[in-house]
């Protein structure tokens, strides 16, 4: 049996595991997300080929484009709620950079090539004066060029859908610059993550700059007991001691072994008892290295995935639903109602209506009547993907029904999917909608669209209504012969 059985402390699933078990399951919905379609559409694709906008297995099309603020919103209001409640978890368990690194390091150099000893030590870098390790350097880094170049790929999947890129592919050189950005994005990523490393999320990301705003004494994260550990470094971050017996001088009850394990272990190569540090990425590998240390000494750890507030402060229980938190919640489900709403009354074809320069054409019928036309040009797109027939009709105000018709087309026509086409539509009158003897009159009228379905009627969902005029002449130029 082992000592922490014996003793009675069971030490729980490391994060570490729970976190590689997440990047799994990330990595898995990535690559696999851009491969789903639901009549036809992606969970999230922005074409700039196709100019059209995927969202939630929705079509949109690039007028549309008012949408992509909402969701920018959502995106930055999220990772910032995200970091007012649990600190850097974004870094330490959702950002690519962080999910890399650990694919390079742990999985490539340690468990595949044995290059480096042991995951619980990230300060110590292989020796590389021994000859093999330079071809375990060179294998690891193939393999993560590899590697690169699929998640290059996988990125240009959000904005080439695979079912065109693979057909790109065959004809590179037609496609250059798809082939130059996969190529792009796979040599930074062997840059980052074999060479730049952790030093991006030092020195590189602003996102370790913004945290420290964001940050209040509720905020979650790793955080050093110092009111059990002992005090290792003053409040300007000197170290106070070296060693268990220096501590023991200063604090004889203090628990802490100074065995640095949760130093070895950091990937951001901190020492966690200095307190909240802009290198923290959350990762809680220092919780682990000291749940397992203190665990066999039958006492829990000193570094825990707590707050300030609760550890240092000791004035009580952590406030997860505080008034920020509460109040970053209720932007996010505001935002995300006005999304779905306006995602919701998207138009399923496009129209645009411009009225001809000269306002109306009048003739004079030799029976003594008159006719009076209006010309437009619509300009319509099918968003569909499949050709469909359009047609319009026109609902002139209360008490002129009917006595506005189309003239021109004259019967449906056939348009291809994405592909817009200009028709001139004429509409006509031969009634006396006015009698301005001093200026000509300018009537509403709305302008319905729609296509037929296969049934040859007007369906219901692809339909829109515009707002026009029809512009009837004053009574002195009717009388006129």
């Amino acid at each position: 049996m082992s000592e922490e059985k014996k003793k009675g402390i069971k030490i729980p699933t490391p994060w570490r595991i729970k976190r590689y078990y997440f990047y799994a399951i990330v990595t898995i919905v990535a690559l696999v997300l851009p491969w789903i379609k639901v009549n036809g559409n992606h969970f999230f694709l922005l074409s700039f080929d196709k100019m059209k906008l995927h969202l939630a297995f929705v079509q949109f099309d690039m007028q549309e484009l008012y949408l992509m603020p909402f969701l920018l919103m959502i995106l930055f209001l999220g990772i910032f709620g995200m970091t007012v409640l649990g600190g850097r978890v974004f870094c330490g368990w959702v950002c690519p950079q962080t999910t890399f690194r650990v694919i390079f390091r742990d999985l490539i150099e340690t468990k595949l090539l044995k290059l480096r000893k042991r995951i619980g030590n990230k300060q110590q870098e292989p020796d590389m004066s021994k000859p093999e390790n330079k071809v375990k350097k060179a294998i690891a880094i193939a393999i993560w060029a590899l590697l690169a170049v699929i998640a290059g790929a996988d990125f240009m999947w959000y904005f080439i859908p695979p079912e065109d890129f693979f057909k790109y592919l065959q004809n590179p050189s037609e496609h250059m610059v798809m082939i130059g950005f996969i190529i792009g994005v796979a040599a930074f990523l062997v840059y980052d993550i074999v060479f730049l490393k952790e030093n991006f999320c030092i020195y590189v990301c602003p996102y370790s700059r913004v945290q420290s705003v964001l940050y209040d004494e509720h905020t979650v994260m790793a955080i050093y007991d110092e009111h059990r550990g002992g005090k290792i470094y003053d409040e300007d971050h000197h170290k106070l001691v070296h060693n268990q017996k220096e501590l023991h001088e200063i604090d004889p009850d203090a628990e802490c072994t100074t065995c640095e394990k949760c130093v070895t272990v950091c990937p951001t190569h901190i020492d966690i008892r200095k307190g909240l540090q802009l290198e923290c990425i959350n990762c809680l590998e220092c919780v682990d290295a000291c749940t397992t240390v203190m665990g066999k000494l039958g006492k829990p750890s000193l570094v825990t995935w707590s707050s300030e507030y609760e550890i240092i402060e000791r004035k009580g229980k952590t406030k997860y639903f505080r008034p920020k938190v509460i109040g970053y919640m209720a932007l996010l489900v505001i935002i995300s109602i006005v999304l779905g709403y306006m995602g919701s009354h998207k138009e399923h074809m496009l129209l645009n209506i411009n009225k001809e320069a000269r306002l109306y054409s009048l003739k004079h019928l030799p029976d003594g009547k008159f006719r009076v036309d209006n010309s437009y040009i619509f300009l319509l797109q099918n968003t569909q993907n499949e050709p469909m027939k359009y047609y319009f009709e026109v609902v002139p105000p209360k008490g002129m029904e009917g006595k506005i018709t189309i003239v021109k087309p004259t019967k449906p026509f056939k348009v291809l999917p994405n592909v817009k086409k200009k028709k001139i539509v004429t509409l006509r009158t031969t009634e006396m909608l006015a009698n301005n003897p001093r200026k000509d009159t300018i009537i509403p009228i709305k302008i319905h669209a729609y296509a037929l379905d296969k049934n040859g009627k007007p369906s219901e969902k692809i339909s829109v209504w515009r707002d026009s005029t029809f512009v009837f002449p004053k009574a002195t130029l009717l009388k006129q012969q």
